[in-house]
């Protein structure tokens, strides 16, 4: 057995699977429970069934993963040879996987260091890529939590939502805000800030928010040399479209993933949703 520092997170990072193996990262997954149904992100849900939901307005939430899944999960990554773990995962103020993961790291085999990274999505998979390029050259646990935290303090997200009502279902923004978007008919932008969704500009039109979205995002990277990542939930097009034209506006560009989110971002944004990570490297 390799000995090693290995590297977990959750099922909203949003790797792609074949990046996931290459860099020997685990993710547990996160739970969406539609109806009277638990699922697992990522394996037993798809996106395609969460959004024909949404927009029957069946019931949707989500949970996090128990303790004991994350204290399992623990347990095998040390068997397979790790001295210690990294635990990445989505932010506290969205979920309470980092909580259940500090649970069971109280317990693990091994040292654990859990990562509350204050992201989601590909802001959260840019960090934990960050953590097995630190891994896999030879860094100890601290070294590790370093270039994932350094990753973290640059990397911006924003989103365009149709609507604000699935974000006030969820309790992931304030029904007041949720409330005013509603009563004024503007096209949302929103932001991850110090961890939460929060209200960046309101746009009248879905045309002028996503032109705008692609503003702020080139704005955002300069001429630094930067990863993107264009993430939607049935919205390929948009997606795609903006992509493109990211690719033609963005001189430091190393890397664009464009991925539609998995059920537990998207049972919270509903369908439509259009956002856009930026992480310099």
């Amino acid at each position: 057995m390799s000995r090693h520092v290995a590297i977990v997170t959750d099922s909203t990072a949003y790797l792609p699977p074949r990046t996931m193996e290459r860099h020997g990262i685990t993710a547990v997954p996160l739970t969406v429970v539609l109806g009277d149904q638990a699922l697992d992100e990522g394996t037993e849900i798809s996106t395609r069934s969460l959004a024909q939901a949404l927009q029957k307005r069946r019931p949707v939430t989500t949970s996090r993963p128990s303790p004991q899944l994350f204290a399992e999960t623990y347990r095998k990554v040390a068997e397979s040879g790790a001295t210690g773990i990294v635990s990445l995962h989505l932010s506290a103020e969205l979920s309470g996987t980092y909580d259940a993961a500090v649970l069971a790291a109280r317990e693990a085999p091994v040292p654990v260091r859990v990562v509350d990274t204050g992201a989601v999505a590909m802001a959260l998979g840019f960090c934990t890529l960050a953590a097995a390029e630190a891994a896999e050259a030879g860094g100890t646990v601290d070294e590790v939590v370093t270039a994932a935290e350094k990753r973290a303090s640059g990397t911006s997200a924003y989103f365009y939502v149709d609507t604000l009502d699935y974000l006030r279902r969820g309790g992931r923004i304030g029904a007041a805000q949720a409330l005013l978007g509603s009563a004024l008919a503007v096209k949302p932008l929103l932001q991850l800030d110090g961890g939460r969704i929060e209200l960046l500009e309101k746009v009248r039109t879905a045309s002028r928010a996503i032109a705008r979205l692609e503003e702020i995002v080139a704005d955002r990277a300069g001429s630094a040399q930067v990863d993107i990542a264009v993430h939607h939930l049935a919205a390929p097009e948009r997606a795609s479209a903006l992509a493109d034209r990211l690719r033609a506006r963005v001189p430091g560009l190393a890397d664009l993933h464009v991925s539609e989110v998995g059920a537990v971002i998207g049972a919270h944004t509903g369908p439509g949703l259009l956002g856009v990570v930026v992480s310099p490297r």
